[in-house]
């Protein structure tokens, strides 16, 4: 466990003077977050298991869902769960649910709608429920939340429902949502994949998780401090929902004051690289599996050969990737894992850097946004009647 005293390197009483106690704090907190998770789950192994099983065996429709960062979990985890679970696995987000229901909800489809919700009382989610049981008829709801009091956590209470209830904790108090993803990013992939299997993972995961707090704050501290103006993330598969999130973890914590984009390696020449210059960080995660990790060092390579960015980063869980040390965030212990698990110790870094930035734009990290145009909670949000 981290030293109780000092969160991200900064001695407690001195973040809270910052506005910056609960972001760090969150941030630090993910490995025994990850463990509480995976200890809860456990505990509720057989009830989980019960639900899902004979949705799993009729292969139902299933639709990951959310709003802003609870939607980029879909985006982490949709293809890795299709491909394991051999059935549509869908990440739609409830503010496209809600806009336009009729377009992505089938009547006739068996659907399992599973909602992610650090709070649970985004007016789009709730309304993307609501709007799942009026437009299908074979319909289930799975709750992965934060907060017992949301309206989410009550809605998959129903009888064709289940609520998963994260840890207190979990339920982020700064404005930023960072260990609410990542647990509830893993509760998804445990129950989808083996709650019994992730008992065997769960350790390397958060060690992992730890050993970027601790090898690596330092030196996001260090490149939050060189003056770039665009920061750009790029992943393959489920890497690019991790690099939309990382990408916004900085929008929202600088309060809009960087430039960032997100793209797939592959994706990224076809236009976007044209914002590459030399006040532009790029940050690729690599993929652990042989093939996809080609395409990812080839895109990396072309990036150092034009010599236009004034960096780039890896973040990997192999050796030999073709940057300098100074370049490379190396995790320890996941070299030989699924991609799924390194989703983990991959966001630490781009939420670190993102804290640091933060402060250095002068901002308070628990509130960016002072004049409250954005909130913890999306406000101003007029769910119109269907006809």
């Amino acid at each position: 466990m981290p030293d109780p005293l000092t969160q991200l390197g900064i001695d407690e009483a001195e973040l809270q003077k910052l506005g910056a106690l609960w972001t760090a704090r969150e941030i630090e907190q993910q490995p025994e977050m990850l463990r509480q998770t995976q200890s809860l789950l456990f505990a509720q192994k057989a009830a989980i298991e019960a639900f899902l099983k004979p949705l799993l065996d009729r292969k139902v429709r299933i639709i990951l869902t959310g709003a802003g960062t609870s939607a980029f979990i879909g985006e982490c985890l949709a293809p890795a769960l299709a491909a394991r679970l051999k059935t549509r696995v869908e990440a739609i987000p409830t503010t496209d649910l809600a806009c336009a229901p009729q377009l992505y909800f089938e009547t006739d489809t068996p659907t399992l709608l599973v909602s992610f919700g650090r709070s649970g009382n985004s007016p789009e989610s709730v309304a993307a429920a609501q709007l799942a049981d009026r437009f299908v008829i074979d319909l289930h709801h799975l709750v992965i939340t934060c907060n017992a009091e949301g309206a989410l956590a009550a809605y998959g209470q129903g009888a064709n429902g289940l609520t998963i209830l994260l840890p207190e904790a979990t339920h982020d108090r700064s404005f930023a949502m960072t260990s609410s993803f990542s647990c509830m990013a893993y509760a998804a992939l445990a129950a989808f994949t083996g709650i019994e299997a992730m008992q065997g993972r769960i350790e390397a995961i958060a060690t992992a998780t730890q050993g970027v707090l601790t090898d690596y704050t330092a030196a996001m501290k260090q490149t939050a401090s060189e003056g770039y103006e665009r920061i750009v993330y790029l992943g393959s598969h489920i890497f690019q929902g991790l690099a939309r999130e990382s990408g916004l973890k900085l929008l929202e914590l600088t309060n809009g004051g960087l430039v960032t984009m997100f793209d797939s390696p592959l994706g990224f020449r076809h236009g976007p690289k044209t914002i590459v210059n030399n006040k532009t960080l790029v940050v690729v995660f690599f993929s652990n599996n042989a093939y996809t990790r080609g395409y990812d060092g080839d895109l990396l390579d072309e990036l150092r050969k034009d010599n236009d960015a004034a960096r780039v980063i890896a973040i990997t869980a192999q050796d030999g990737v073709g940057v300098e040390a100074a370049d490379t965030v190396r995790i320890r212990g996941l070299e030989t894992a699924d991609d799924t698990d390194l989703l983990f110790p991959y966001i630490i870094c781009p939420q670190v850097f993102a804290f640091y930035e933060s402060l250095n734009h002068g901002l308070t990290p628990d509130k960016p946004n002072a004049s409250g145009t954005v909130n913890r909670v999306v406000q101003g949000v007029r769910i119109h009647e269907l006809g």
